[in-house]
C-alpha cells in the first residue's frame, strides 16, 4: 500500500467496552499505522475506553482525534460524518451489533471487524454481513492479533 493511496481518507475506529486488555494496545497500534498510511483517523468509544486510550497516549502520537461513540453514530446516521474505512473492535455481542450498524450506515466503506477475546470464535461465527474479519482469542497478548491485522491491511510484519 502506498501512502498516497489513502491521503486524507477518513478512517473510523469503533472501540467497544475496554474490559479486554488487548484492545487498547491493538487500537493504538492500528491508529498509528493508519495515520502513517495517511488516513484521517477518528477513534470512537465510550468515555472509559477513550480515557484509557488518551492516558496511554497522552501526547496523542497515535490515537489522534476522539469522539463519543453515540455522538459518532448519530453523525454518521445523519450523514454529517463519513468514512472510507471503518474498523470495529468486537469482543462481545455489543461489538458485533456496532459492526452491523456501521455496515448499514456506511455501505460503501471498507469494513474490518476485529473479533477478539475468550469467545472470539463464537462471535466471529455470528458475523453475517459483508466485511473483512480478523479473529483471535487474544485477551492479554496482542501478537497474533497484530499479525492478522498486518495481513488484512497488507503491512509487512514488523519487528515490534
Amino acid at each position: 500500500m502506498t501512502t498516497q493511496a489513502h491521503k486524507d481518507e477518513p478512517a473510523l475506529l469503533i472501540f467497544g467496552c475496554p474490559e479486554v486488555p488487548v484492545q487498547a494496545a491493538i487500537g493504538l497500534y492500528l491508529a498509528g499505522r493508519l495515520a502513517e498510511d495517511s488516513y484521517d483517523v477518528l477513534s470512537a468509544g465510550n468515555p472509559s475506553v477513550l480515557a484509557l486510550l488518551r492516558v496511554s497516549d497522552w501526547r496523542r502520537h497515535y490515537i489522534g482525534r476522539t469522539i463519543d461513540l453515540d455522538r459518532c453514530i448519530g453523525e454518521v446516521s445523519e450523514k454529517k460524518r463519513d468514512a472510507a474505512l471503518c474498523v470495529v473492535f468486537a469482543h462481545n455481542d455489543a461489538g458485533i451489533s456496532y459492526a452491523a450498524t456501521m455496515r448499514y450506515l456506511l455501505p460503501e466503506a471498507r469494513l474490518v471487524v476485529i473479533v477478539f477475546g475468550r469467545n472470539a470464535e463464537e462471535l466471529a461465527a455470528g458475523v453475517e454481513f459483508p466485511c473483512e474479519k480478523v479473529m483471535e482469542k487474544a485477551v492479554h497478548n496482542p501478537g497474533k492479533l497484530k499479525k492478522g491485522i498486518d495481513e488484512v491491511f497488507g503491512w509487512r510484519a514488523s519487528t515490534s
